[in-house]
């Protein structure tokens, strides 16, 4: 199998049931996931296997659904089956709370950054947060995309900010507050 194919050629791309520009909004958010999903791995490269062993398997756990909710949302079949529901949005939330617990308490808003693998998942955060602004730019454009995508990438920023504290927390490197920030979090 050859990685090119030339079908693109002409700003043309294949989804699931038909072709539409490669700037089509769909194409553009499950872009966006798909880039997202490249910056949790490159935590993932930068983290120790054993001090971040459960935060390992969240992550890989993650780049499965990121893949499933890109699919998802690349289906434009009459008939579809979608892979990504509720229930990995309830897990995540139930890790937010687990890691929460662990992080130390938080008052103020922080900067991004700390241990590399920190910064990082606050990149895969932003990241996230971009691709969430897309999918409701493309559910206010097309009725029938799966909504869950959209609750799915809400809980993942909020997901990725807890686990970049707790890396930070377990390698002692301390968050940077933001200085002009009020007390936010009670």
């Amino acid at each position: 199998m050859k990685l090119y194919t030339k079908t693109g050629d002409k700003g043309k791309t294949s989804i699931i049931g038909g072709r539409v520009d490669k700037d089509n909004l769909r194409v553009e958010t499950y872009g966006t996931i798909d880039e997202l999903n490249s910056f949790i791995g490159k935590a993932m490269s930068e983290l120790d296997r054993e001090l971040f062993k459960d935060i390992l398997g969240d992550l890989e756990t993650i780049q499965h659904e990121l893949f499933d909710g890109g699919g998802d949302l690349a289906n434009v079949m009459k008939e579809r089956h979608y892979k990504l529901t509720e229930a990995p949005i309830e897990a995540m939330e139930a890790r937010i709370d687990v890691l929460t617990e662990e992080a130390p308490p938080l008052e103020r808003f922080i900067l991004p950054g700390g241990a590399p693998a920190a910064a990082t998942l606050h990149i895969a955060r932003t990241v996230a947060r971009r691709a969430e602004r897309q999918m409701v730019t493309l559910m206010k454009e097309i009725e029938d995309v799966p909504a869950v995508v959209q609750k799915y990438l809400n809980r993942l920023s909020d997901y990725l900010f807890a686990a970049a504290r707790v890396v930070n927390a377990r390698l002692k490197v301390s968050d940077v507050e933001y200085v002009r920030s009020a007390k936010v979090f009670k």
